[in-house]
């Protein structure tokens, strides 16, 4: 089925397309690119010019460009335009501009992804549904996502970030949503912002996209959250709140954590709610006590939702958590790593070392006869001035009680390593290869394995150094 024409594309862009193609799919990347996708030359870290032979010989349907690139003849099916990026963001309000379903954008300085992941899993068995894929939320991320959309679709959801001042509104504007959400408020890219306010101030611009009549929701139980209602009240039809707080809509009243899983209570208006979420974490009980709220103004049925969110996993990287076994011919011969390496600041670092101090090791099967709880944990960036002391703050955290050992990846992470008592104190290296080379040795049978850290950081390496260690992997998803 076609998602762009030739002409429809040189509608949506003024641009001049050569040729009568139709493209089924819009992609950025020739290493991902599918027969029948329209190519995007961005420029980027590479000019994605240099690619387009290569898109077209992939079996790309045309090639947005602003020139005819070497290697390819006058002839060859592209959409000629200005500016590939001001292109690609008119192709994404037409794709926009033509859906007649309703939109959620998604923002916050935590938790936007995997909310996002739930709305896709939990509104995908109430009708069409598109969804941003991986973590596009930024200048072309969310413009890709638009242009990407069906003209069917029912439901959309939008991830929108920032890493900088003034970069939500536009992006919120573009998308145009009928309901936008703010997860939480915290201290992440602190380099580009003077405080915490600061930041609440640009999350609550997502509000200034909503459509007439939209509805905003809103953390409740955040020290900034009278900055997103002033700000969401300015542009919102309704304001619902969300959180343990007593004037919360939709209040979270418990929360359970278990191995692999963890159950809710929660009271939506005057309904008690009991759901369960399929990994272990507060934070996804929050997050998923969100999604239930949007279920609601959406008007969906909420039963239904409840039943998906008990099978929801998180995307790699956001906590997913896996069985490694270390030896098949030993029964127990294992451990259990939580993959937590896509990104940090201190909020969700805190929760995820609740999820470690939440887990139960095995104990009697490995080398180290009582098995342990371990944390590799990488710099978290973008946190300014005071990032030694948010780094050294993270010893002080409840939950790092029960944690046994931990193991400090980067420069910034030496704060935290001088501030653990030395009965904690692990292997400490400057950087993820170092400690990727040892990785095997961090290790016993019945372990339970935290591996956490910005992007930058690079502890994904010591992640895929883990899974080199062991013989086999069974995911659990609770």
């Amino acid at each position: 089925m076609s998602l762009w024409s030739a002409a429809e594309a040189e509608a949506a862009t003024g641009g001049h397309a050569t040729g009568d193609w139709a493209a089924t799919g819009v992609s950025i990347d020739t290493r991902t690119l599918q027969p029948g996708d329209l190519f995007v030359a961005l420029g980027a870290a590479r000019d994605g010019h240099d690619f387009v032979a290569q898109a077209l010989a992939r079996g790309a349907a045309a090639a947005l460009v602003s020139r005819v690139p070497e290697g390819v003849t006058r002839d060859a099916p592209l959409l000629l335009v200005a500016d590939v990026q001001a292109a690609l963001e008119a192709l994404g309000r037409a794709g926009r501009a033509r859906m007649r379903g309703r939109v959620i954008a998604v923002t916050g300085s935590v938790g936007k992804t995997s909310t996002k992941e739930m709305l896709r899993a939990v509104l995908s068995h109430q009708g069409r549904t598109h969804a941003a894929e991986a973590s596009y939320n930024n200048h072309w991320g969310v413009p890709l996502t638009l242009a990407r959309m069906p003209a069917d679709t029912q439901f959309a959801v939008i991830e929108i970030g920032m890493n900088h001042p003034g970069e939500i509104a536009p992006l919120a504007r573009m998308a145009r949503p009928h309901l936008a959400l703010v997860t939480t408020v915290a201290a992440a890219h602190l380099e580009a912002f003077e405080s915490i306010e600061d930041i609440a101030r640009e999350k609550a611009a997502i509000f200034e996209g909503l459509e007439p009549g939209g509805t905003a929701l809103v953390n409740a139980d955040i020290s900034t959250a009278a900055i997103l209602r002033e700000t969401a009240m300015r542009h919102a039809g309704r304001v619902i709140g969300f959180g343990t707080a007593r004037g919360a809509h939709h209040r979270l009243l418990a929360v359970d954590l278990h191995d692999g899983a963890t159950v809710a209570r929660a009271r939506a208006w005057r309904t008690p709610l009991l759901y369960k979420i399929g990994v272990t974490g507060r934070h996804f009980a929050m997050n998923g006590l969100a999604v239930l709220a949007a279920v609601r103004e959406l008007g969906l049925d909420r039963a239904v939702a409840i039943a998906d969110l008990a099978n929801w996993a998180p995307p790699e990287g956001r906590g997913t958590r896996e069985r490694l076994v270390l030896d098949l011919a030993a029964d127990g011969m294992s451990i259990d790593l939580i993959d937590d390496a896509f990104n940090a600041n201190p909020e969700s670092m805190a929760a995820a070392l609740e999820v470690l101090a939440a887990s139960t090791p095995r104990h009697d099967v490995g080398r180290v006869s009582h098995g342990r709880r371990i944390a590799i944990l990488g710099d978290m960036l973008e946190l300014g001035a005071t990032e030694a002391a948010l780094h050294a703050a993270l010893a002080g955290l409840p939950s790092m009680q029960a944690v046994d050992e931990v193991h400090c990846v980067g420069p910034r992470m030496r704060a935290l390593w001088e501030a653990l008592p030395e009965r904690k104190r692990g292997r400490r290296a400057d950087t993820a290869e170092a400690l990727a080379a040892k990785a095997h040795r961090l290790i016993d049978a019945g372990d339970v394995v935290l591996v956490k850290g910005s992007k930058g950081s690079k502890v994904s390496l010591v992640v895929a150094a883990l899974r080199r260690a062991g013989r086999g992997m069974e995911e659990e998803r609770g």
